[in-house]
């Protein structure tokens, strides 16, 4: 059956489908968001009468259900990129699942998976990739209510690997400004630019990097910058140091977004740079680490107060994670302690 074509209605768009003699319509923010929802409902209803009044339940491809959970759950979470990226490459991550009916999963499928996967990415790479298809499981058993029980629940997944704790030393910190090509003193006119500075507030305020991207000049309060909206759903407001203030004042006065690049731009642009630093190393996030570790070292911050301002609800992460002294910091603070 072809396909109706969608129809715009102002910012949005509007699709139709008519089976057996009924109208099912729905309203999506782009023309192919319509044509994904009227394939998945076509598929729907044209495998589905027939089987289910035998009380036969009908293919349903684990793609046809990951794309219902994108459009309907999964775009309108903070983690969307993540997901609709894991979804739209399931051919190439999941080839033994993407085609398989949801209905069909066994356990020995799924572990299957994880052996082969777990031998072409990282460990967290893999957990996080079970976490999604696990969500998606999930959806389709309490929102859906097709299933009765989630299949990935029964298999387990390599444990975490040790904590990452790369710092960032100034001489790490001088090759990436000079692969980005800006002093850290200028006006910054051109994309690599602003990662670099990006890079350097990240070093300043412990800010996460889509934190940093997502700036509004109104977010800029007296001795503060404050974020409406953080990865743990909750707001927070950071201090600015004078290095801090002072890389803010070198940003277009008439600037509403601050760092006007996405998180693709500054990603591409940070990992062609490193490579040119020869830090392959070193990623974005290390940032956080280095400063957090700072903040303790320098400014001697209690951990209470360093959990607020870095958006930590769970104080052991904070500190077995981030805060990452070396045996010189741990003597020196030692010694201090004692005079």
């Amino acid at each position: 059956m072809k396909l109706p074509k969608p129809i715009q209605r102002g910012s949005s768009w509007r699709i139709t489908v008519t089976f057996e003699n009924k109208r099912y319509s729905a309203t999506r923010d782009t023309a192919k968001e319509c044509e994904q929802w009227a394939s998945i409902k076509l598929l729907e209803l044209k495998t589905g009468k027939a089987d289910l009044e035998q009380g036969i339940k009908p293919a349903y491809p684990f793609q046809q259900l990951c794309d219902k959970y994108y459009l309907e759950h999964g775009k309108q979470m903070r983690s969307a990129r993540t997901i609709m990226l894991k979804i739209k490459n399931l051919n190439r991550i999941a080839p033994n699942l993407v085609n398989k009916s949801i209905y069909d999963f066994k356990p020995n499928d799924i572990a299957e998976w994880r052996n082969a996967r777990k031998k072409e990415v990282k460990v967290s790479t893999l957990r996080n990739e079970h976490a999604i298809y696990s969500a998606v499981f999930t959806y389709a058993m309490k929102e859906l209510f097709l299933i009765e029980s989630n299949v990935w629940h029964t298999v387990s997944m390599p444990s975490k690997t040790k904590s990452r704790n790369q710092r960032i030393s100034q001489e790490q910190q001088d090759k990436m400004l000079k692969a980005l090509g800006w002093d850290g003193l200028t006006r910054p006119d051109e994309s690599k630019h602003y990662v670099a500075w990006a890079f350097l507030f990240a070093l300043e305020t412990a800010m996460r990097q889509g934190e940093i991207l997502a700036m509004r000049k109104a977010d800029l309060k007296d001795g503060f910058v404050h974020l409406p909206m953080t990865k743990n759903g909750e707001s927070r407001n950071v201090p600015l140091s004078k290095e801090a203030k002072r890389l803010l004042s070198l940003l277009p006065a008439d600037a509403d977004k601050l760092v006007p690049i996405d998180k693709d731009i500054c990603c591409a642009t940070w990992v062609r740079a490193k490579k040119r630093a020869e830090l392959p190393y070193i990623n974005f996030h290390d940032s956080r680490h280095e400063a957090i570790t700072r903040m303790v070292k320098i400014r001697k911050l209690p951990v209470e107060v360093l959990a607020k301002i870095t958006g930590h609800k769970t104080i052991g992460i904070l500190i077995n994670t981030y805060y990452n002294p070396d045996a010189q910091d741990l003597v020196e603070m030692f010694n201090d302690s004692e005079s």
